[in-house]
Formats: C-alpha cells, sequence, structure tokens
C-alpha cells in the first residue's frame, strides 16, 4: 500500500464533518436527514462528506426506495475505532498535555 492511500484513508478520520458523521453511524444505521440534525451541519454539505465517505468504503448506503440509508463499515472501520477508544482511554486523558488543548467531539 502506497503513502498516497494511508493520507487518503485519514484525511476523511481528520476532518470534523466526516469525523462527525463516522461516530454518529457507530450508533446506528441513519438517513441523510438523520446525520444533518446530529452533526449539525447544512444537509449539502454532509451529502458531499457521505459521498467521500461512501468512495472509502468507510461508510455503506443501501437504498430504501428513494432514500438512502447509511451505516458505518463494521468489518474495518468499526475495530478501528474500537482500538482508538481503547488507546485515548489509555492515554489521552490528564496525562496528556496536547489532548487538554485539543476539544473533545
Amino acid at each position: 500500500m502506497n503513502k498516497k492511500s494511508y493520507e487518503n484513508f485519514f484525511i476523511n478520520f481528520a476532518n470534523k464533518t466526516r469525523l462527525g458523521i463516522i461516530l454518529c453511524l457507530k450508533e446506528k444505521k441513519m438517513n441523510v436527514g438523520e446525520i444533518v440534525k446530529k452533526v449539525g451541519e447544512e444537509q449539502s454539505k454532509v451529502s458531499h462528506n457521505l459521498k467521500q465517505l461512501s468512495d472509502c468504503h468507510i461508510v455503506n448506503v443501501e437504498k430504501n426506495g428513494k432514500e438512502r440509508i447509511y451505516s458505518l463499515n463494521k468489518k474495518t472501520v468499526l475495530p478501528l475505532l474500537r482500538l482508538v477508544e481503547k488507546h485515548v482511554k489509555c492515554n489521552c486523558s490528564e496525562k496528556c498535555k496536547f489532548c487538554q488543548k485539543v476539544y473533545v467531539i
């Protein structure tokens, strides 16, 4: 795998809107309207970011009539999020001066 592939993958997690979408889909499947309410962004912005997440297979899309239902890629992304949570819990609290400066989502 080349460096650019890693960069493209992690850019999705570094983007505030995309990370918000990822974290809300961790809870349950949602349509665009539900995601918009949850992340507090405009629908066009959410839709644009969902397209990018879908293109990278971070989220899955299924059609239900005219509605699109989005879900997190549970095979690869969910285990990654669990690993990140474990790292954050063990290493990113009062122990980490950098983490105290960064806002929590």
